[in-house]
């Protein structure tokens, strides 16, 4: 590769600094750290002494000329909200000028997930694409730009309500975060005192929060002690077992997806996910005096639970 290829024009094609890093708009300093250790590591001279000079040449334009400077933006609170404001100011002119058009496979997917899908697909899509990153030339050049338009996409799916960003001594919570939307329950609260219920959607927004951090196990405790209050709700179910999948607890996730669509059969990220695990819905009188219930009566697994979509080494 020329030097040409590493002139000022080539450089200002990558702008976003959590697209340069591979990271999620959500990361806190931790990750970002983490992430940073990482590439630094992969570019460093002395990983790189037996590939082929045109690598080396790559790493050594790349590392001082973008990657460092994208970690010294991202390191500080302060630059981090000022990188954010950027990037939502950048939504909403293109949001004004025409429709949000990404060219990018996962990007399209990103746009036309169901909302309660979308933090976890975001997230596992940025983990795909960073795998790749820094593996050539060729590699950085399209996995940073469908990672830029992925977190514009994002950003644009989660205009009107903040992104509730990641700290040190951990996640925060629903009423740590002004104006934060409580989930919506798509069950009565048959009798339940109302606080009762406000104490189930906070332990659901904090389970949302820990899956978008990658702590599973901390987002399934969350949402059995949301249960414990309100074992009713259907999404409650359909969360959990999505966050089962994640920890590769087929089973586990097969019966909360049952219990899902038994609450409410027409939820549709259950459906989905009884489809991915091959289960079938078959409908039956209902279970309680007023309506019809449902029956999931489960068959062989697939191999590949999520089709493709959560898998981290799948490809699209």
């Amino acid at each position: 590769m020329s030097h040409a290829a590493f002139s000022p024009e080539w450089l200002k094609r990558f702008t976003d600094p959590y697209a340069l890093l591979g990271l999620s708009v959500a990361a806190d300093e931790r990750r970002i750290l983490k992430r940073y250790r990482t590439v630094a590591k992969q570019l460093h001279p002395d990983a790189l002494m037996h590939v082929a000079p045109e690598l080396r040449q790559f790493a050594d334009q790349v590392l001082p000329k973008l990657v460092n400077p994208a970690y010294q933006r991202l390191k500080q609170d302060k630059s981090r909200n000022e990188v954010l404001a950027m990037l939502r100011f950048k939504v909403r002119r293109l949001s004004r000028d025409q429709p949000l058009n990404p060219t990018g496979e996962q990007s399209k997917q990103l746009l036309e997930v169901p909302e309660p899908e979308v933090d976890v697909f975001y997230e596992q899509a940025v983990d795909r694409l960073c795998d790749c990153q820094y593996k050539s030339v060729v590699d950085f050049e399209a996995c940073t730009q469908q990672l830029s338009e992925l977190n514009l996409v994002y950003l644009r799916r989660k205009m009107g309500s903040p992104v509730i960003r990641e700290k040190r001594s951990g996640l925060m919570t629903a009423t740590s975060v002004p104006n934060s939307p409580a989930p919506l329950s798509d069950s009565p609260s048959d009798g339940k005192p109302a606080s009762g219920l406000m104490y189930a959607e906070r332990h659901y927004s904090r389970a949302q929060e820990y899956l978008k951090g990658k702590n599973v196990q901390a987002a399934i405790q969350e949402l059995k002690d949301a249960l414990k209050i309100d074992p009713q709700n259907s999404s409650y179910h359909c969360l959990i077992g999505q966050a089962y999948l994640l920890s590769k607890l087929t089973g586990m996730a097969k019966v909360h997806f049952k219990q899902a669509l038994r609450l409410n059969p027409k939820n549709a990220v259950a459906l989905k996910y009884a489809q991915q695990l091959n289960v079938t819905v078959a409908d039956t009188p209902g279970r309680s005096a007023g309506g019809a219930g449902s029956v999931v009566k489960p068959s062989a697994e697939k191999r590949s639970l999520f089709g493709g979509l959560f898998s981290k080494g799948s490809t699209r």
